[in-house]
């Protein structure tokens, strides 16, 4: 009975994050496409101040030639543009601890910076709708038979996992029949799978996206099955959070980002970024 549930949930979690385009690489789609949304009149706001960091590449960095830039940049721009209001637009960044403080003062009207959405910060901040999530996802060797169903096909085989993460609970609840293997460092759950210590590993889609991108993983492995939308394991995703005073902020960056999820924007930004599609 167990295991009958554990396949239907597993299913019903794929089934949150459907794909944009049936071929190529698969993009995150949030937006309900029959859902109308009313832009909110910004007209008293002067100007607009994003506040973001410089430490947390592809999302925040500081380019060759010293200036910010990253995904959170662009969409910043590609939110304001949406809205009309460009030209009333900024963007500073801030060391982390510094963010809060800055918002609270009045220093800054809307942080993009990978804010968790905790019970406690709704309090303080009105939030957009997530613009991104990051899910869990099964990498297997190139050559590898093991495919959907998951569930069904993982039984008995060795899955690395990092041990204690919320990615080993969410393994071992919903597929049983893996056997885990348990690492303490990412760079050695890497390894296990060049090496064909394990059959699969399981991890987060992002920092397994980065390293099947790059020259570490010499080519050796592909996602499978997946992605994999858990919020009660990995959180609500991101979103960008505003004082609570000034919600219809939100309101209309909800507006501008379902705007650019609609016309193919947020796409070319999330391809710019992350070449090899995490979803």
């Amino acid at each position: 009975m167990f295991r009958w549930l554990a396949a239907f949930m597993v299913t019903a979690l794929c089934a949150t994050a459907v794909p944009a385009h049936a071929a190529g690489p698969n993009i995150p789609q949030f937006w309900d496409v029959k859902e109308r949304l009313t832009e909110p009149d910004l007209s008293r706001f002067a100007r607009i101040r994003f506040l973001t960091t410089v430490d947390f590449p592809p999302f925040n960095f500081l380019d060759s030639n010293g200036l910010i830039s990253g995904f959170h940049v662009d969409l910043a721009r590609s939110v304001c543009r949406a809205l009309d209001i460009l030209d009333r637009c900024q963007i500073q960044a801030l060391p982390w601890e510094e963010l809060e403080g800055a918002i609270e003062r009045g220093e800054g009207d809307a942080l993009i910076a990978g804010l968790a959405l905790t019970p406690e910060r709704r309090l303080k901040y009105a939030f957009t709708r997530s613009y991104l999530r990051f899910p869990a996802r099964f990498v297997v060797a190139s050559g590898s038979t093991l495919e959907e169903p998951i569930h069904g096909n993982i039984e008995g085989r060795r899955v690395g996992v990092l041990a204690g993460s919320e990615h080993e609970r969410m393994l071992r609840d919903y597929f049983p029949g893996a056997k885990p293997v348990l690492y303490s460092r990412e760079d050695w759950l890497y390894a296990g799978m060049r090496s064909g210590e394990t059959d699969a590993a399981f991890g987060d889609g992002l920092r397994l996206s980065f390293w099947l991108a790059g020259s570490d993983s010499a080519n050796c492995c592909r996602f499978a099955g997946g992605p994999y939308i858990a919020p009660e394991y990995f959180g609500a995703g991101l979103a960008i959070a505003v004082r609570q005073e000034d919600a219809i902020l939100a309101e209309a960056f909800d507006y501008a980002l379902r705007e650019i999820n609609m016309n193919g924007e947020f796409e070319e930004l999330y391809l710019r970024y992350f070449p090899v599609s995490f979803f």
